[in-house]
């Protein structure tokens, strides 16, 4: 054989097409059986009909259309070699699935099925599946058949969502929208952030509420009204004045860049109570307020408009008590007489001891002019936190 003839051959072999190569060719001829396409090889490759299917009827070829196409068979028992056009735009998209999750970018689709488990998304060629632990909005602790109608009635809606594993072998390919939207939140934070100024009104709703305060959707971000600044008055818990949903207006109170947080206020938005307390009340006056709060060193008595007083423990009784709890309790109504106000501290001092309340001990004379220690008396103001809800926690549970 002479050196001619081997390097023909030579260049035969390397042309010989195998299983799984992705190769370009030219529609010849379309009918029932499927479509016979150019390869530029010895042989025509063959699409059978059920492949072409397979793309849906939003998919049609004409004579002339060049198109990729995947080897299956090199060659069948007829001698055909038998191609897919349906697995080379998968291969395609396997591909760009690869490079989405790399760039960690979103895709748009739209809801085709649903299980049990989660959530079917068509990714071109492909079917992503979203579990049910990365849908947003699955409520916590449904049953089977509750999460399965909550995902069914799902099917047809629009989708964001972020690949976050690809499995070519396995054909795996999982996606998430919990990871999308919260893409999606920290970019609007971040334009939030750019916009919002300090001491500026907005208007948001509220999105969740908890024993520290509650957040506020301001349009794509949340910011924080610590309980603190919900009120001038003393507030147990957020839902004495607020309810998920409830559109509100709110004050921008402080904004950390650095840290991508808001610092929201409800008190600042109403009069302040102190700046009205020398017209309302003077030292010597006799008052009434509810008991808000028992501590070892006394107890916190709320006085309209809102203002919060503090009845210290020497001023209970005398001696004085050990434990004030045992005597008075959060609600109780009683009668005090005022013994200092400090307008610019936010501190207004009161006097039971000389004054009947049934508190089941001896009454004893006090001087009106007496003042309570300020050592003694601690700070009772707050200053707001901006926490930032847990990524894994949904902020709308109370």
């Amino acid at each position: 054989m002479d050196f001619l003839t081997l390097l023909e051959e030579s260049f035969s072999l390397e042309q010989q097409p195998v299983r799984g190569d992705i190769v370009t060719g030219v529609v010849l001829s379309i009918d029932h059986m499927g479509m016979l396409v150019d390869l530029g090889m010895k042989r025509d490759g063959v699409v059978p009909r059920s492949d072409i299917e397979r793309l849906g009827s939003d998919v049609t070829y004409k004579l002339g259309d060049e198109i990729m196409v995947m080897i299956v068979r090199p060659e069948d028992d007829d001698g055909n070699m038998i191609v897919s056009v349906s697995q080379a735009r998968q291969s395609e998209d396997w591909i760009k699935a690869e490079q989405m999750m790399t760039d960690e970018s979103l895709w748009e689709g739209e809801v085709a099925d649903a299980n049990r488990g989660g959530l079917i998304v068509p990714f071109g060629n492909l079917r992503g599946f979203v579990p049910a632990s990365h849908v947003t909005d699955l409520p916590r602790g449904l049953n089977d058949e509750e999460r399965k109608d909550f995902l069914m009635n799902m099917i047809g809606s629009p989708i964001s969502v972020k690949v976050i594993e690809v499995n070519r072998r396995r054909r795996r390919l999982v996606l998430s929208q919990r990871e999308a939207q919260r893409e999606i939140r920290d970019a609007s934070k971040d334009a939030l952030l750019e916009n919002l100024q300090e001491g500026e009104v907005r208007r948001g709703r509220v999105s969740g509420l908890r024993d520290f305060g509650a957040f506020v959707d301001l349009g794509g971000a949340d910011g924080l009204i610590h309980i603190s600044e919900l009120a001038w008055h003393r507030v147990r818990h957020p839902r004495e004045l607020l309810s998920v949903g409830q559109e509100i207006e709110v004050y921008v109170l402080r904004l950390d860049q650095e840290g991508r947080r808001i610092g929201l206020s409800l008190k600042r938005l109403q009069p302040n109570p102190w700046t009205q307390v020398d017209e309302l009340y003077h030292v010597g006056q006799m008052v009434e307020g509810v008991i808000s709060r028992v501590t070892q060193f006394g107890a916190f008595v709320s006085l309209d408009p809102g203002i919060e007083a503090l009845l210290h423990a020497s001023q209970i009784s005398d001696p004085t008590p050990e434990d004030p709890t045992q005597l008075l309790h959060e609600g109780q109504t009683i009668t005090a007489r005022i013994i200092s106000i400090e307008p610019h501290r936010q501190r207004l001092g009161l006097s039971i001891r000389d004054i009947d309340n049934d508190l089941d001990q001896p009454a004893a004379e006090i001087d009106a002019d007496a003042e309570i220690d300020a050592s003694v008396i601690p700070a009772d103001t707050v200053q707001s936190e901006m926490i930032e809800p847990d990524a894994e926690e949904d902020p709308i549970a109370e």
